[in-house]
């Protein structure tokens, strides 16, 4: 008798029209889409009527801080603030004017200025536009300086880089934004008159309001870069690419840094948590016309359209690049799909 002969077992193949097992990257994005989105109207609602409560709670008459805005202080009595009231309609009540406000802004109208009379969309397009330039500058140069830092001192761990570098980080952490902002300010346009002290416009105006705002990020990001970079140097991929022979160069970055960089990407929202926060100080120092230069005026003059839209772009900015973030993630590590 002859022995049967032996077949390949059969493996079973997914039924005609469903997708494979592994996740989709378009689905996912689908769905980070969709939850940012929901996200975005939430913001929308919460940044609106707080910013209407605490303008109502403010000290001081609205009315008299926007006539002062628009005629000066010296030109401004009990009666020109009547008029300038009755006018804006600012002794409707709280709830009708906030309603005003929010219909208005679903219909992607901003309003205008109750100081200067102009559109509130076209005074926020060009102060995005400054803000959206410096933050890029600023958030360039602190990944450059935090991410080479950071990988100088997990690859020698408990030397010298690696404690300067946490000398660094306490220090840059400790120290104001408008501190550094003055100490700059001093030393390289003072004293040495290399770029311009404050302004926009000028050639190099922009260096020391983003080095400003680089210099504390940079902190924060070398201490996450450290941490990940070495975290992934005593894992067994690296352990196992060096046992076959590959150069320390080659190691980090075919496989060091491609998986450091999940960590390093997400981390970058939360910097710009941390930039919008200073851009409100560091853009008032500098008089750079920026989002929070524009806010810091429009809570002054008690601007009520200009500031609850400038802080619903400020809070929205914030959205967009977590979304973003969100999106790189999944395209860098297939793993994080799997949790939605």
């Amino acid at each position: 008798m002859t022995a049967p002969a032996l077949s390949a077992p059969r493996i079973p193949r997914p039924p005609a029209g469903r997708a494979p097992h592994a996740p989709s990257l378009v689905r996912a994005a689908g769905r980070v889409l969709l939850r940012r989105a929901a996200q975005a109207v939430a913001v929308l609602l919460v940044v609106t009527v707080t910013c209407f409560v605490i303008v109502q709670n403010l000290p001081g008459d609205i009315a008299f801080r926007i006539a002062a805005g628009r005629y000066g202080y010296d030109k401004v009595d009990a009666t020109a603030a009547a008029q300038v009231g009755a006018q804006l309609g600012l002794d409707a009540p709280a709830w009708r004017q906030l309603a005003g406000w929010m219909s208005d802004a679903l219909r992607l109208d901003l309003g205008t200025s109750l100081v200067t009379g102009a559109a509130v969309t076209d005074e926020l397009s060009h102060h995005l536009g400054a803000t959206l330039q410096l933050a890029a500058a600023a958030l360039a140069v602190s990944v450059v300086l935090g991410s080479a830092a950071g990988v100088l001192a997990a690859r020698s761990r408990g030397g010298v880089v690696d404690r300067l570098t946490d000398a660094w980080v306490a220090v840059v952490r400790a120290l104001p934004p408008f501190v550094l902002g003055l100490v700059l300010i001093i030393v390289f346009s003072v004293q040495l008159g290399w770029v311009p002290a404050a302004g926009h416009g000028e050639r190099g105006s922009v260096v020391l309001p983003a080095l400003t705002l680089a210099v504390g990020l940079s902190g924060l990001f070398a201490r996450v870069t450290r941490d990940a970079v070495a975290q992934v140097l005593d894992s067994e991929q690296v352990r196992f690419a060096e046992t076959k022979g590959l150069g320390r160069h080659v190691v980090l970055i075919r496989h060091v840094l491609r998986n450091a960089g999940v960590t390093l990407v997400a981390y970058v929202g939360v910097q710009v948590l941390v930039l919008v926060e200073g851009v409100v100080v560091v853009e008032s120092l500098f008089a750079w016309p920026g989002l929070g230069h524009a806010l810091v005026h429009a809570v002054f003059w008690r601007d009520i359209p200009a500031m609850q839209a400038t802080v619903l772009a400020l809070a929205l900015i914030v959205v967009i690049v977590s979304t973003l973030v969100d999106l790189a993630v999944l395209a860098l590590d297939p793993r994080t799909r799997e949790d939605l």
